[in-house]
């Protein structure tokens, strides 16, 4: 039979129940304040770690830029170009938010579709001009150079209207019909110092109307043959110096200011195969090969077919 309880055990009992209850709330209480530190102290050490990951790559650069007995010398000119180059973060901002914008809208106007690719493609020749300045410290800040023409027949793309007025460009222009019936690689690995078109220039040796582009390397680098066909000039004079160039139908490329030529007029050549050297011969200020394409007297960017 279970005894009853007086008012004073009453009282003592649930003094020892309150008691036992406040005493388990402190240890959950401090528990808690220590598995939060436990964090804390976790964050604190993956920052760390963190840090001592990019001090530590900092110093691999730093140890391949300075080191001229462990590494070669074409990985540390690599390595001081990819230094070198220019994030363009508030383009980079730019084309992320008219992209969010285009996808949002589902459908955007042509008209707008032609803005954002003008943008991008200033952006792009932005970064680029950017680039070939920041990649100097490798290669010659001067290598530019060739023969200035009169008279010279530039690449214009046209554009008609039709009956509703609405602009469209007209089929199988210039370098549409190269790209669609030739096929193309780079002459040489380099860097681009001198665009092709009209040139501010005060130096008397260097041409205002260039008809191709530059291509800085260093003197004694191997240049291939960028397409196909027959060796019709192969000339140590005039103002290209030592110059290669090469015929397919209607369609030409040109290798000037050389410092050694492997082929001459008549040889039938392969794309990729090994024409000449890369110099400064002629009209230059530094060693480079100096590009052209041409489709009958129109000269043509190279940009437009092949990307440098």
């Amino acid at each position: 039979m279970e005894r009853t309880l007086t008012p004073e055990e009453k009282i003592r009992r649930a003094e020892e129940i309150y008691a036992r209850r406040r005493s388990g709330y402190t240890r959950n209480k401090v528990a808690t304040v220590n598995v939060s530190e436990e964090k804390n102290y976790g964050l604190l050490k993956k920052m760390i770690l963190q840090i001592l990951i990019c001090l530590l790559i900092y110093f691999i650069f730093y140890l391949i830029q300075n080191s001229n007995y462990v590494f070669s010398e074409d990985v540390i000119n690599k390595t001081k170009e990819i230094l070198s180059y220019d994030i363009d973060l508030q383009g980079m901002y730019t084309q992320f938010v008219n992209g969010f914008n285009n996808w949002s809208a589902g459908i955007v106007d042509t008209s707008e579709q032609t803005n954002t690719i003008d943008t991008n493609v200033i952006n792009q020749n932005i970064i680029q001009d950017s680039n070939v300045i920041n990649t100097q410290n490798t290669l010659s800040q001067n290598a530019i150079g060739g023969a200035e023409l009169q008279n010279v027949v530039m690449e214009n793309i046209q554009v008609s209207a039709d009956e509703n007025n609405e602009k469209t460009e007209e089929p199988l222009t210039d370098d549409e019909y190269i790209k669609s019936n030739f096929s193309f690689i780079k002459p040489v690995e380099g860097v681009v110092s001198s665009e092709f078109g009209l040139r501010d220039v005060a130096n008397p040796v260097v041409s205002k109307n260039h008809t191709g582009i530059d291509i800085a390397a260093n003197t004694g680098t191997k240049i291939v043959a960028a397409m196909e066909g027959t060796v019709t000039v192969s000339s140590t004079t005039g103002d290209y110096g030592y110059h290669i160039k090469i015929t397919n139908g209607d369609v030409s490329t040109l290798y000037a200011h050389c410092s050694k030529l492997y082929v001459k007029e008549g040889d039938v050549v392969t794309q990729g195969q090994e024409i000449a050297e890369v110099g400064s011969t002629g009209k230059s200020t530094g060693p480079h090969l100096h590009f052209e394409i041409m489709r009958g007297q129109t000269y043509i960017n190279p940009r437009n077919i092949l990307e440098f």
